[in-house]
């Protein structure tokens, strides 16, 4: 796992994202992706603790706060490294955007994925578990400010014409 972890952290120039951790204030990769990363593991672990008592794999898909999540996704990247874990350990990674969008389920304060987490790991550290209504309130906040520039749609459109900009 240490070769995953330090290897998400050594390559965080890949982390393009634009409504995760720009949800947190005054973010950047380099300070914040160490914390970032311990958080995503944990969830990770929750959510193989959660398929390895349910055998249910969209159960197991549980909500997260938007910074964390998009962790998780550069976790899953390190894709070789966390198959050999898979194999060594006999746990399972259980992580689905697809599942994400079925569950619908936006993380919040008080949720079970937040008591869960707390007992097993200690209170969550608020810069990052981010309630769903003032995630939803910084994504819109962030809406303005890239739509100025020519992105919308929550980054999934861009009209900024290159050519003309030379």
């Amino acid at each position: 796992m240490k070769t995953v972890l330090d290897g998400c952290a050594k390559y965080s120039s890949d982390w393009d994202d634009f409504y995760g951790g720009p949800l947190i204030s005054t973010y950047s990769v380099a300070r914040d992706a160490g914390h970032l990363l311990v958080d995503a593991l944990r969830v990770m672990a929750l959510k193989s603790a959660v398929y390895e008592l349910t055998g249910d794999e969209l159960l197991a898909e549980l909500p997260v706060p938007v910074p964390v999540d998009v962790t998780c996704h550069a976790l899953c990247a390190q894709f070789t490294a966390l198959s050999r874990i898979q194999q060594r350990t006999g746990h399972l990674f259980v992580h689905s955007t697809v599942n994400e969008h079925v569950n619908d389920t936006p993380w919040d304060a008080g949720d079970y994925t937040h008591q869960a987490y707390e007992a097993a790991f200690g209170p969550v550290n608020e810069r990052y578990w981010i309630p769903a209504a003032e995630a939803e309130r910084r994504r819109q906040v962030l809406d303005g400010k890239y739509a100025a520039i020519g992105i919308t749609d929550r980054g999934m459109t861009g009209d900024i014409d290159y050519a003309a900009a030379v």
